[in-house]
């Protein structure tokens, strides 16, 4: 008889978890694009790791004093989810973030792979990692 593991969600609620991570990461992309970087800040855990695809890491402070202060305004952003994996308290989310941005003072168009990393406490999902990496014309 197979045993059953009590800390491994159930499918139905694995599901619950994607669908959730996927609302999430439509709502962070759309509050940058939006200019709120407050809804963004709820979005994010405190200790956020958000690197660029130019090798750049911003902590969340920083990033949030860049976009603030005018260094990065994202003018249009798409964000397809390939996977998401659920591993305990962690989801990782893979997929692309394709857009057009303005990065100090240039214009640029981007085509990324993208990895999000959200990690779950006391019952909420914040965003602690994110990496793009180009994709090779």
């Amino acid at each position: 008889m197979p045993t059953i593991d009590p800390k491994r969600p159930s499918m139905k609620n694995e599901n619950a978890v994607e669908e959730l991570i996927r609302t999430l990461e439509d709502k962070r992309y759309e509050a940058i694009v939006a200019g709120d970087f407050n809804a963004f800040r709820a979005y994010a855990h405190p200790d956020l790791s958000y690197a660029h695809s130019n090798g750049v890491v911003d902590t969340l402070e920083s990033y949030l004093d860049k976009c603030l202060g005018g260094f990065y305004t994202y003018h249009h952003i798409e964000h397809p989810i390939e996977s998401i994996k659920i591993v305990g308290d962690i989801a990782l989310v893979f997929g692309e973030m394709n857009g057009e941005i303005t990065a100090g003072g240039v214009q640029k168009t981007l085509r990324n792979k993208a990895l999000a990393v959200w990690e779950q406490r006391d019952g909420n999902w914040k965003l602690i990692a994110y990496q793009p990496t180009p994709i090779p014309k």
